[in-house]
């Protein structure tokens, strides 16, 4: 029941359009192209909506539609906002380009900002990109797209105006039989809920379904989580939201339960028998970049680890879902996460970036940022130590480490394997047997890669060992353009696959791993170690490695 009393209606089965399959997503052989270009952006005049003699406007509908075709309506509150500009608008496109949604879809931008419907698809046509092969036009691709792209301005906290979003949006339907409607909310928490009320009490679809993905944060600690959902629920269903982690998104990411689950190879090693040590690695060679005020609020761990790195080591160490489907595979990784132990705080290291001059350069360090307090404890690095009490992993150290401003980009799964018993080739390596160890690596970014470390002997006379890699370079092997994550993301979404995004009990599971952590570390005023621009994180980083008897992998790589 909603707050007033009244009984909510639910929404219709959540069914995919049947021409929604991702297998029409296939990427082809292509060539990246710019659209930002003059001659489009004139031509952003010819993609507006026609108007009729008498001022009205005209939808986008086809008439050759029949009235039981399924039309799909797409908003995007919070419009103006970067993170709309440069990934959801641009997936949107190219699922257009590649055919993936329905033949009938028009986008609604919706924020606060005084636009018109031009000044709109100006704003989102230079972030628009092709995948030019011979049969298709760009500028052509990018008009048609634009024109079905209109701009709703609205406060988030009024219901008139999703009232009248809802008008709108009812007459592009032109009253057909399966209108359905996805939100993406693309705005600041603090307003989760107000969007929620005014999507579930006036703008839900009628006669479909209706879908609302949700960006992070979801909280700040578990009890702020549990009252986001809480508010939430009080206008949508659990399987009308979709939480999104993009994360799970990205391609090696989706490939984890392909390559454990359809590969005799590898099933048999996945345990504590043969791995020693799993780490997760996610780092930039940026600071927060303006950004200090938002990310000192929430800090390295909840931005990074909490989410997109707790979901990797729940992927990874899943048992063998009954079957593929979002509720079986979410089963099993909330599994993985309530059978984590609570963090110690001696299984931790925090850093703060401190500036440094490489160069003649310099770079300013994380409280040089103006909109970070002078006095700020937050960390820009992490590296924790996980432990999982469960036949298949008991005793395997799941390291994972995040950080800002250091030495690189990088986000990698590294898997190292035991020692060979007995290894007769043990004198070749000397006293460091490290050297020798089996490694399998999943680069997730840069430069998307699945890569195995053996051991091998040099040719020629003699024995001489080296290590070698058995090495898939995604680009060099498929020559295609990766799609980005967002656009497998937003196609599940349409497609109703909740598969890759995560469920209110998951949630709650990665919060209770975390939040006496964050309270410790909060409560008792942890002062982060420091560490230089550009460097590999602070030292402690090691010494927390090395207390389990491993190293951090992939410097020599």
């Amino acid at each position: 029941r909603n707050r007033k009393g009244e009984r909510k209606r639910r929404s219709p089965p959540q069914k995919a359009h049947a021409t929604m399959k991702r297998a029409c997503c296939a990427p082809r052989a292509r060539v990246p192209r710019s659209c930002g270009t003059e001659k489009a952006k004139k031509n952003v005049l010819k993609a507006r909506r026609a108007v009729s003699t008498d001022g009205a406007e005209q939808t986008a509908v086809e008439p050759t539609l029949p009235p039981t075709a399924s039309v799909l309506s797409i908003v995007v509150f919070g419009a103006s906002g970067d993170l709309a500009k440069k990934k959801i608008f641009p997936s949107l496109f190219a699922l257009y380009y590649e055919g993936c949604l329905p033949q009938q879809f028009t986008v609604f931008g919706f924020a606060r900002s005084d636009m018109s419907d031009e000044d709109f698809r100006l704003s989102i046509l230079g972030n628009l990109s092709c995948r030019v092969d011979a049969r298709e036009n760009c500028e052509e691709k990018v008009e048609a797209f634009l024109s079905r792209c209109f701009y709703h301005r609205g406060k988030y906290d009024q219901d008139e105006d999703f009232a009248s979003l809802s008008e709108t949006m009812s007459t592009h339907e032109q009253g057909r039989e399966n209108a359905n409607r996805l939100f993406y909310m693309s705005i600041p928490p603090t307003v989760f809920v107000d969007v929620a009320r005014g999507v579930g009490s006036q703008a839900a679809s009628k006669t479909g379904w209706t879908r609302v993905i949700v960006e992070k944060p979801f909280g700040r600690d578990l009890e702020s989580s549990k009252e986001l959902s809480r508010c939430l629920y009080e206008y949508l269903e659990e399987e009308q939201i979709y939480r999104i982690d993009h994360y799970l998104g990205k391609e090696l990411i989706d490939n984890l339960l392909v390559m454990r689950f359809s590969n005799l190879i590898f099933e048999p090693l996945w345990s504590r028998q043969f791995i020693r040590n799993v780490q997760i690695v996610f780092s930039e060679p940026f600071g927060t970049d303006g950004r200090g005020g938002y990310f000192d609020n929430y800090g390295i761990i909840r931005d990074i680890m909490q989410n997109h790195l707790l979901q990797i080591v729940a992927l990874f160490a899943m048992e063998p879902p009954v079957s593929l489907s979002a509720e079986d595979v979410r089963n099993e990784k909330v599994k993985v996460l309530r059978s984590m132990q609570n963090i110690s705080i001696e299984d931790v290291v925090i850093g703060q970036y401190k500036s440094r001059t490489v160069g003649g350069r310099q770079y300013p360090g994380y409280l040089d940022d103006p909109t970070v307090p002078d006095d700020s404890i937050t960390p820009t690095f992490a590296a924790v130590a996980l432990h999982i009490n469960n036949a298949r992993w008991d005793g395997v150290p799941f390291l994972m480490k995040a950080g800002k401003a250091l030495d690189r980009r990088l986000a990698e799964i590294r898997v190292q394997f035991r020692h060979v018993p007995g290894n007769m080739y043990r004198s070749k390596f000397g006293t460091d047997l490290d050297e020798a160890r089996n490694e399998l690596v999943i680069r997730v970014q840069p430069d998307e890669a699945i890569y195995m470390k053996i051991n091998n002997k040099v040719p020629g006379l003699g024995v001489r060992l080296d290590q070698s890699k058995l090495d898939l370079q995604y680009r060099q092997r498929y020559d295609r353009e990766l799609p980005d994550a967002y656009e497998r993301l937003i196609l599940d979404v349409v497609n109703g696959d909740k598969r890759l995004f995560i469920r209110n009990d998951e949630l709650m599971a990665a919060w209770e791993r975390f939040d006496p952590l964050l309270a410790s570390l909060e409560e008792d005023r942890v002062i982060p170690e420091l560490y230089p621009f550009g460097s590999r994180g602070p030292i402690g980083a090691h010494y927390l490695a090395s207390k389990y008897g491993v190293r951090w992998g992939g410097q020599e790589d």
